[in-house]
């Protein structure tokens, strides 16, 4: 698991976003150049497949879905910062 979210450079930048408290696709898309809707598409359902965000969808129209960090999704980003700490303190 921790391979196929780190292993994608889209997949830290999307979780960067949810733990800033960006939460729908739209406003994700807007906010990075580059991000295609297919790839942040893939990442978000990677992501809440791995029980790392939930996806929660209101029924109005037009469709309004949102994505937020789960209290794993929380406890996992911290451990990537353990790592990036580590890393730094390497060099």
């Amino acid at each position: 698991m921790v391979e196929s979210i780190i292993g994608c450079k889209w997949s830290m930048i999307v979780l960067q976003m949810l733990r800033e408290g960006v939460n729908r696709p739209g406003a994700m898309k807007r906010a990075v150049p580059g991000l295609t809707a297919k790839v942040l598409n893939e990442r978000l359902r990677k992501l809440v497949r791995f029980g790392i965000a939930e996806r929660k969808v209101f029924p109005v129209v037009p469709p309004h879905v949102e994505y937020r960090l789960t209290t794993f999704g929380r406890k996992f980003i911290s451990a990537l910062r353990g790592l990036e700490k580590l890393q730094a303190e390497l060099g």
